[in-house]
């Protein structure tokens, strides 16, 4: 890790001119996760993701808690002419105008574990006949009921265990979108990077070959250098020059692009600087392994997919069969000719109701819904254990990808200073005219090379340890999980 520790330090160093010399904001690796989180399109629309579950969330508790509603009819008038039937049988045409009111406030409480429903109701009736000059009242100054379905499907107590483990699926899809974002951050930081890098190389390939022209140009007219090795160094100038150009476009395409991913106004100026060192991470595969298990989503979502699947076959069964529903009210009723006097000395009322229905002769549609139901019950419980093992696996794999990351990072740092080293040496070769052009373009190349293979190394280590983040909603360089820290 010193090696790549070194290898950073040199290659901020490297920056600290060419970044100097660029205007506009510098951001760090960090800085530009951080700004991703806060200010990108990507995280609001996280975050609405997130306050959406948890409106959904409280809907479905809002479901157990007792409920107060009014309703009522005020007026409901009618004028017309109608047919009535005389004593002596025939039909004489009378203008009717009347109206009907009515006004009830009833308060209920569902019954999670048997579905059923308790209500208390206070109603009052108005009748009025304008032809007649004649008005009633008709109250019910309390009226406590009970409604019970017998023997079907109960999708409250389904709902109940259920949607708490909706919600907490949806907790953690919440901290896995933001660590994907952070991802996908750091992914386009490092390719603005990599087009600094490529236009740091380029303009100091330019300056390079104009030196090393210049001394090609007074080795020719010394009559030490051929004018093939003079028209090389030439081409190869321009070939520099134009590499530049092409690095500059590439940069600005790259910054662009980052700028607007990460929430940045339009038009910013933006520079990114390099990591200064990469974190030094002993992760174990059974740690991880474990910390996935207990953080991620898949812990509830597997539940409530099973869960789910066994609510459909409890539906098959309860919505096809046996089917009866009570229905039982005690009430307090009175009818009088002013409002006050309809609430005076009322008289009570009792009403039960036990209706039912069974299918008789259906072909076989019941049992047909149920073996369905149950198919997919299977197929779900199938479906769960191999998605199960294919996130165990792809955990353990990302644990061995970060190890071999970090093998990778080591030695491309290594080679980078290797590169480097070489280059000067061949460079001061060259001018003493010891060696071929064709061995310093070699050696340039090899450079330019190695410098890209760290900055390539160095993007997908991090681009690895976060997406380990993600798959085990944990911070391994703090020792926490990531839910802890919300």
């Amino acid at each position: 890790m010193k090696k790549i520790f070194l290898s950073l330090v040199a290659l901020v160093l490297l920056f600290q001119t060419t970044v100097a010399q660029l205007p506009g904001r510098q951001l760090t690796l960090q800085e530009t996760i951080d700004l991703a989180l806060k200010s990108s399109i990507g995280a609001k629309q996280i975050a609405t993701n997130k306050t959406s579950s948890y409106w959904q969330y409280r809907t479905f508790k809002a479901n157990y808690l007792p409920q107060l509603s009014l309703t009522g009819t005020v007026p409901n008038m009618s004028r017309s002419i109608v047919p009535v039937v005389q004593p002596d049988g025939t039909t004489d045409f009378r203008a009717v105008s009347i109206s009907n009111s009515e006004l009830a406030l009833t308060a209920s409480q569902a019954v999670g574990v048997t579905g059923g429903q308790f209500f208390v109701t206070t109603q009052s009736q108005r009748f009025d006949d304008f032809n007649q000059d004649q008005r009633r009242y008709n109250s019910f100054p309390a009226i406590i009921g009970f409604s019970q379905p017998l023997f079907g499907y109960n999708q409250l107590a389904w709902a109940k265990k259920i949607e708490p483990l909706r919600y907490e699926e949806a907790e953690r899809q919440y901290l896995e979108d933001r660590e994907n974002l952070a991802t996908s951050a750091t992914q386009r930081f490092f390719e603005v990077l990599l087009q600094q890098v490529n236009y740091d190389i380029a303009s100091k390939n330019v300056a390079n070959n104009q030196a090393l022209f210049k001394v090609a140009e007074e080795k020719y007219r010394l009559g030490r250098l051929s004018r093939n090795e003079l028209l090389q160094l030439k081409l190869s100038l321009m070939n520099a020059q134009l590499a530049q150009a092409e690095a500059s476009t590439e940069l600005k395409s790259a910054t662009m692009q980052f700028a607007a991913y990460v929430g940045l106004p339009q038009g910013e100026k933006i520079t990114v600087l390099a990591p200064e060192e990469a974190p030094t991470l002993l992760v174990d595969e059974q740690a991880a392994l474990d910390q996935a298990k207990q953080n991620r989503k898949e812990r509830f979502q597997n539940q409530r997919k099973v869960l789910q699947a066994q609510e459909d076959v409890a539906e098959a069964r309860g919505k096809g069969g046996f089917n009866a529903n009570l229905y039982a009210t005690f009430g307090l009723t009175k009818s009088a000719n002013n409002f006050g006097e309809s609430f005076a000395q009322p008289e009570n009322q009792q009403q039960v109701t036990l209706g039912f229905s069974v299918p008789l002769v259906d072909w076989g549609q019941q049992k047909g819904r149920v073996k369905t139901a149950q198919a997919q019950l299977q197929l779900t419980q199938y479906t769960v254990e191999q998605e199960q093992t294919a996130f165990e696996q792809s955990v353990l794999t990302q644990v061995n990808q970060i190890e071999l990351l970090k093998e990778r990072l080591r030695i491309t740092a290594a080679a980078d200073s290797i590169g480097q080293e070489r280059y000067d040496i061949t460079k001061a070769t060259f001018l003493v005219g010891r060696i071929s052009i064709t061995d310093l373009n070699i050696a340039l190349q090899e450079k330019d090379q190695a410098r890209r293979a760290f900055i390539s190394a160095l993007q997908d280590f991090w681009v690895a340890y976060y997406r380990l983040r993600a798959l085990t909603l944990y911070d391994f360089e703090r020792g926490q999980p990531l839910l802890a820290k919300e």
